[in-house]
């Protein structure tokens, strides 16, 4: 089979998938853009690179995740097309999304603001929820697997390729089979199959990544970077962005907990409350209360994180003052009516009953 690091312009894979040009790579695999002849559409193909070595397992776990994968459609969601082997080669087959992936804009940005980072951490969350409602796992989400496109839309993609590529190395478990050591979660840490509670906790990082400029943990060695995901606690927010409101770093630092059972236990009830974050500052500074009398206690923001339904009930407003001004008319003439009758019945009254002189 010819070498897949420099492919030749116009390689077919399947005899179907025409390779044109790489755009990207990882530790497993390379990406290409390319071109399905039968549907006449680009695509974008990531294949496994030729040193990875593979079996059964792999394939058959291979084609299992790309075929929930590509179950999943949501506008937040990288569709997965197809996927299968060509010359022994496992490769899979997407939507050729245009703009580029969250970690190169980290590189030339340093940071977003909260305005622009909260927006692209909801849509994140939209998109890993509803595969979290599907049943399904990232496994290992990180701003390398997030695509921005130009008009700022989203999309999380390789779901199921991490858990995929557990068969192929299982003694490099805490390196390369529950994701990537920057962004997993503490249980990910010691080889503990992954929840929707530990993909929220890498969604954790990257919102922590993307609001300060920084990772909550760094280190050149994957133990070390484990053992800091286990006992470490996080730098508060707050020591990079004094502004930061204390509602949004209670947010971030309750993502990072360590036990799952102490953060949302998926990404949608974290975008829901991201959304609800955002809702209450807008309103907040809308409003812009005047301050408080130095003699007067400033009581502290609490924001709720609770996802149950806001059952307060506002004070029912006055109703309207309705006047039947048609019978308000009758009333004054009957009024006027009996009024004009009382001299005539006083009239009659005398004549029959003549005052005595």
């Amino acid at each position: 089979m010819p070498s897949m690091t420099q492919p030749d312009e116009g390689r077919l894979l399947n005899k179907r998938y025409q390779l044109l040009e790489r755009f990207g790579s990882g530790g497993m695999a390379l990406i290409y853009r390319g071109r399905d002849t039968l549907l006449g559409r680009y695509v974008a193909i990531k294949i496994l690179r030729e040193d990875q070595a593979h079996g059964a397992d792999f394939d058959r776990q291979f084609q299992n995740e790309a075929r929930a994968a590509a179950n999943l459609s949501h506008p937040n969601i990288v569709t997965v097309y197809d996927y299968g082997l060509d010359e022994g080669r496992p490769f899979i087959v997407m939507e050729l999304v245009p703009g580029t992936d969250l970690k190169s804009l980290l590189r030339k940005r340093g940071r977003f603001t909260i305005e622009e980072g909260i927006p692209l951490m909801v849509q994140a969350c939209a998109g890993i929820g509803y595969a979290h409602r599907a049943g399904l796992v990232h496994c290992d989400v990180k701003p390398h697997n997030m695509l921005v496109t130009p008009d700022g839309r989203l999309k999380v993609t390789d779901f199921g390729i991490a858990r995929a590529l557990a068969t192929l190395n299982p003694a490099e478990r805490s390196e390369v089979v529950w994701g990537s050591p920057q962004y997993y979660a503490p249980e990910q840490a010691v080889g503990h199959a992954p929840s929707p509670a530990s993909d929220v906790y890498s969604l954790g990082v990257v919102m922590y990544e993307i609001l300060t400029g920084t990772l909550p943990f760094t280190s050149a060695s994957a133990e070390e970077l484990a053992h800091l995901h286990l006992e470490a606690k996080p730098i508060p927010p707050s020591e990079y962005i004094p502004d930061i409101p204390k509602a949004l770093e209670e947010i971030i630092l309750k993502v990072l907990a360590k036990e799952p059972s102490a953060r949302y236990r998926t990404a949608d009830q974290l975008g829901r409350v991201l959304m609800k974050f955002g809702t209450q500052r807008e309103l907040t500074e809308a409003a812009a209360p005047a301050p408080l009398p130095r003699d007067e206690p400033v009581p502290d923001f609490a924001f709720e994180t609770s996802l149950q339904p806001d059952l307060t009930v506002a004070a029912p407003a006055e109703p309207p003052l309705n006047i039947d001004w048609a019978s308000v008319g009758l009333g004054l003439l009957a009024l006027i009516a009996v009024g004009g009758l009382i001299p005539f019945w006083m009239w009659i009254y005398f004549v029959y009953n003549p005052p005595i002189k």
